[in-house]
């Protein structure tokens, strides 16, 4: 079977997330004597966690045929508000009272905020058929602002290494996040091949009109599908503000463009209806290899910025040839 022909090309479509991880993990580790090292190795899936929890609600949207902008700014919200509900309580001025929150109760507060912002996302682009780009851009400012409110500008320190733990804490030999994060993978795995969610995900981004005509709540499946990437969005920040012990204001800051691109690179495509979760993680994994290698290599940040555009476009590039030959 030649990989180039009729037959080969779905496979070579498929499998190309994992050729390109795999010739990168080859040249790093020939070009740096540190990149293939236990610690090495953990410290790569440590960096791409938040990315990878951003990136599988990203999935989600992006399949149903849509795109979130605000993701960073949620992710920034979200950690914010658990800290300030954590650190401060939250003050019923009209009852006169202080609500104190244990640890729990301020993470399940965070992750609620990202959930409320996902499904606002969701509700005004299918009530009013905003475009998700306007109405994703708006939520964007909307939690921007309102974090700056929250925190006066000014960072929430002194979480406690309760918190902290979410962050940092080691388990059974690894990290919390990367927990946090092969679980989420796992999940949204199955829901993605085993349910009718998950199905109706890929019928509506597929083909919306057609989905409609046979019956399904298209507006149900898109609200479903924000309020999971919100929520998600808020478990990231919740580990981002965990990891540095302090809610920064300017948290999550370009987050939503690594996002989109470890989705893109990961083969899912831009207009709708084919990709996995699956290959999300390859696209975060060979984002994460490229990061650290050039890091290693001694390499700029504003050329390492240059590389990962390159990369983008190469695989949007070949996104659009694979959608040709289809």
């Amino acid at each position: 079977m030649s990989l180039t022909g009729p037959q080969g090309r779905p496979w070579l479509a498929r499998s190309q997330s994992l050729i390109a991880l795999a010739l990168m993990v080859l040249v790093m580790s020939v070009l740096s004597d540190k990149f293939l090292t236990p610690e090495n190795g953990w410290n790569i899936l440590r960096q791409i966690s938040v990315n990878l929890c951003l990136s599988i609600g990203m999935t989600l949207i992006i399949l149903s045929g849509g795109i979130d902008l605000s993701v960073g700014a949620i992710l920034a919200l979200a950690g914010a508000v658990a800290a300030g509900v954590l650190k401060h309580g939250l003050p019923l001025l009209r009852f006169d009272l202080l609500l104190q929150f244990t640890v729990f109760g301020a993470m399940l507060a965070g992750v609620l905020v990202g959930v409320a912002c996902g499904w606002f996302n969701g509700f005004v682009i299918t009530r009013f058929k905003l475009p998700p780009f306007v109405a994703t851009l708006g939520m964007f400012s909307i939690a921007r602002g309102l974090t700056m409110l929250w925190t006066g500008g000014f960072p929430i320190t002194g979480l406690g290494p309760e918190f902290g733990f979410l962050g940092t804490g080691i388990l059974l030999g690894a990290p919390m996040p990367v927990w946090i994060t092969a679980v989420l993978v796992a999940v949204f795995a199955l829901v993605m091949r085993k349910t009718p969610f998950g199905r109706h995900l890929y019928a509506v981004g597929g083909n919306e009109r057609a989905a409609l005509l046979t019956g399904l709540n298209v507006k149900r499946v898109k609200l479903l599908a924000y309020t999971l990437g919100g929520g998600l969005a808020g478990m990231a920040g919740l580990m981002v503000t965990a990891r540095l012990d302090s809610a920064q204001p300017n948290a999550g800051l370009g987050y939503e463009l690594d996002s989109i691109a470890a989705v893109v690179i990961g083969g899912t495509s831009l207009s709708g209806g084919r990709g996995s979760v699956l290959g999300t993680v390859l696209g975060c994994l060979i984002i994460g290899v490229l990061n650290n290698g050039l890091f290693l290599l001694n390499v700029s940040p504003f050329w390492q910025q240059v590389v990962k555009g390159f990369v983008i476009l190469a695989a949007v590039a070949i996104d659009k040839l694979n959608a040709r030959h289809t």
